[in-house]
């Protein structure tokens, strides 16, 4: 049975658009054409697509699952394992969410009218954190249970509200202070992990009662990112020449956004493959070192300095995504490239 295009979009929820978009980029080629040339898919082209829907619900960008697929060790049943578990964890926060809501319901018919605390839990979990984070994840974000945290944020909002307010340079020391504060809390909050902190980053970008609720506005995300991209030159000025500084600020104004992405995608190989022999892993190598060429340039000295401005500045290494077990990794994965 072959399903034509518009078949196939209907019947999986997605857009006749995005399944073209996916032929462009080599993801689902249909294995046939109708006599009119229309595209026709099979059995098999259907299980490519599960696949591809698969990885872009565990956060893989559309670059990286092409590579994934063309990999030999890519499972299907792994892959399927991995989903149903992210359904477990699903049904296992529907099942409390409803045991509150029937805990409210039964205080309401009961003429009892429930604590606000109760009303505000319930509320907590029926917001978007749900569409970003498993049950356990959110437990382990301070920033979605814990009271204190919520308020730390408060008044860093606060805080970086007034330094623009009064139009203060992301140069200004005290304000580049408060950005490492912001980006220490931030790591913290987020346990340290790459994912979780492009996924908060995400949802403060894309979520509107988010953002109206946190005050977090992109404007406000742009001017703490200048503020640190300063504080981090400043420290690279040490060890860098200046041509090599304005090559590195040319990069964070424009390319710096490519890193979080970038490094969330590395982890996920390395969880799915650990081995950097695999072709996707040599592909992510190859993006890691243009990125980093972009950054630094392509003198073996300038590579040395960079790295001894790791080594011996340790507000670089601040909220750091990039590990030395990732770098270990893709420094092997791109000598075998």
């Amino acid at each position: 049975m072959m399903l034509k295009v518009g078949e196939l979009a209907r019947r999986c929820g997605l857009t006749v658009r995005t399944l073209h978009h996916y032929d462009s980029l080599g993801l689902l080629k249909p294995s046939g054409r109708s006599d009119a040339g229309y595209r026709l898919y099979n059995r098999d082209d259907v299980a490519r697509l599960h696949q591809v829907q698969a990885l872009r619900r565990f956060g893989m960008a559309l670059a990286d699952i092409g590579h994934f697929l063309a990999a030999p060790g890519a499972s299907l049943p792994d892959l399927i394992a991995r989903q149903l578990d992210a359904l477990d964890q699903q049904i296992a926060e529907a099942a409390r969410l409803r045991g509150q809501l029937a805990a409210l319901r039964g205080q309401l018919l009961a003429g009892e009218e429930p604590e606000l605390a109760a009303w505000l839990t319930t509320l907590e979990h029926m917001t978007v954190y749900d569409k970003y984070f498993s049950k356990q994840e959110l437990e382990r974000m301070p920033l979605y249970h814990d009271a204190a945290a919520r308020d730390e944020w408060a008044e860093l909002v606060a805080a970086v509200g007034e330094k623009m307010a009064a139009a203060i340079p992301p140069s200004d020391p005290a304000l580049q202070a408060l950005a490492q504060k912001w980006m220490a809390t931030f790591s913290q909050h987020a346990g340290d992990n790459p994912d979780i902190m492009l996924r908060l980053d995400n949802m403060w970008a894309q979520e509107e009662s988010i953002r109206l609720q946190s005050g977090i506005t992109p404007a406000m995300r742009e001017y703490i990112a200048a503020a640190q991209n300063e504080a981090k030159l400043a420290l690279y000025a040490k060890y860098m020449l200046p041509p090599e500084i304005a090559t590195m600020r040319r990069h964070f104004q424009g390319r710096a956004r490519e890193w979080p992405e970038l490094i969330s995608a590395i982890r996920n190989q390395i969880a799915m493959d650990p081995s950097p022999a695999t072709s996707a892993a040599r592909q992510l190598a190859q993006r890691w070192f243009a990125l980093f060429t972009d950054m630094v340039g392509t003198r073996p000295d300038a590579r040395l300095r960079f790295r001894q401005a790791h080594e011996n500045e340790a507000a670089l290494n601040a909220g750091r995504l990039m590990s030395d077990d990732v770098l270990d990794f893709l420094r092997q994965a791109y000598a075998g490239a």
